[in-house]
């Protein structure tokens, strides 16, 4: 038997088997325990599913968990975490009313003496994951979807995108009303120097605060529909 035989002997079945028939965040978190529906589950510490409001207006997606959010179990609790912490409550946006998660659910990575070095997801991974991130949002329902980092914009706007071709951008998606798309704050992080980290960081608030904005004005558009209506 070659290889990759037994490599696909050993995964478990597809996403779709493992979504209940009436799901509910909690259910679904509970069945992603068990995923093995590609390679990442055998060095992954556990799977990190997302979290935050059940009803939110906004989904944010990142790539995959941490090393911090490995180990944890929870997404964005590390400091990329702490950094878009901050920027939602400078940009106005409540965490708590947020529910964030990522396109993968297992943290990828590389080995390098007692690190554990980020490696980006590819695209079987990417699909194999797709209908955990699919239900969530079904269930959640939000106005506005967006996605942080270029990973993401990829699995849910272009395939080829690049941030700068839809950065600020909001389009009509199947998955919301409006998706857009920012930088994954761990980029401001990588910046070179502080001058690079602080330009780069106001100008992620202000696509946080362009994501509050549009918010706003979807409330309001729903207020004098309903006002309308009465």
């Amino acid at each position: 038997m070659s290889s990759d035989a037994t490599s696909s002997a050993a995964l478990g079945p597809p996403v779709g088997e493992l979504i209940p028939p009436r799901p509910t965040l909690r259910s679904l978190r509970e069945a992603a325990k068990d995923c093995r529906a590609c390679p990442l589950h055998r060095d992954a510490t556990q799977t990190v599913f997302g979290e935050g409001a059940a009803h939110a207006k906004l989904v944010l997606v990142g790539e995959q968990p941490g090393d911090s959010e490995d180990r944890q179990g929870r997404p964005f609790v590390g400091p990329a975490g702490r950094l878009l912490d901050e920027a939602l409550e400078e940009a106005g946006i409540d965490r708590g009313d947020v529910y964030i998660t990522n396109v993968v659910k297992h943290f990828k990575f590389l080995r390098r003496g007692k690190r554990r070095i980020h490696k980006k997801p590819n695209a079987e991974e990417i699909r194999a994951c797709r209908p955990w991130l699919e239900s969530e949002v079904a269930l959640v329902r939000p106005a506005i979807v967006a996605c942080l980092g270029v990973t993401a914009a990829q699995a849910l706007i272009a395939r080829n995108t690049t941030i700068s071709a839809v950065r600020g951008r909001f389009s009509r998606s199947e998955l919301a009303t409006w998706i857009t798309a920012t930088v994954h704050p761990s980029s401001i992080l990588r910046a070179p120097d502080e001058e690079s980290r602080r330009t780069e960081r106001a100008a992620f608030v202000r696509d946080l605060k362009a994501i509050a904005r549009k918010l706003t004005e979807l409330e309001e558009d729903r207020r004098r529909g309903r006002a309308a209506a009465g």
